[in-house]
């Protein structure tokens, strides 16, 4: 609630301003090439891989570096809170969305700004995901309570809201600046 209410004042803002858009993002390319790093940690306190977030023009590049996970795909998902308490990783709450829209790349009144593809895990445990997060901004990840990445036990479907359908949270970490 508190991220919504300080995107939505930071909103009225940058209008007055001059009519700049917010969500979660910003215009310009300040602090382009900043960025932040989550270490995944499975419910047992393994680690399982690396998330990485860099400020690019167009948003966060969002490198997701998997070893020792199930293979197959993976719903991979940024989430509103910083915070991974195990075992189920409910307190990392839902997906990043402060342009309220719905889940999903292939749902019309989508998608979220942390929506990602989902993270294809090779038979070896390792896999490997790079995607642009569209209009995000490294302010916006680590604002407030900051925010995390999220690894799910099966795929997402890419259009069921709120989370599409992708099952339990297997993996979960916390961005930090680096």
């Amino acid at each position: 609630m508190m991220k919504f209410m300080m995107l939505t004042a930071m909103g009225a803002l940058a209008l007055a301003l001059g009519g700049c858009a917010m969500n979660g993002a910003s215009s310009g390319t300040a602090g382009e090439g900043a960025g932040a790093t989550a270490q995944l940690i499975t419910a047992n306190g393994q680690m399982v891989g690396t998330a990485t977030a860099t400020q690019t023009t167009g948003g966060l590049e969002l490198t997701v570096n998997g070893k020792m996970m199930p293979p197959g795909p993976h719903g991979a998902h940024v989430h509103t809170i910083g915070r991974c308490d195990a075992p189920a990783f409910e307190t990392a709450g839902g997906h990043w969305n402060p342009t309220g829209k719905q889940h999903g790349m292939q749902n019309p009144a989508g998608p979220h700004v942390g929506d990602a593809p989902n993270l294809d895990v090779a038979s070896d445990g390792s896999g490997k995901l790079t995607y642009i997060l569209a209009g995000a901004t490294m302010a916006g990840l680590l604002e407030g309570d900051g925010s995390s990445m999220m690894i799910h036990a099966g795929p997402d479907d890419m259009k069921t809201d709120p989370s599409g359908n992708s099952g339990g949270r297997i993996a979960c970490g916390v961005f930090r600046a680096e």
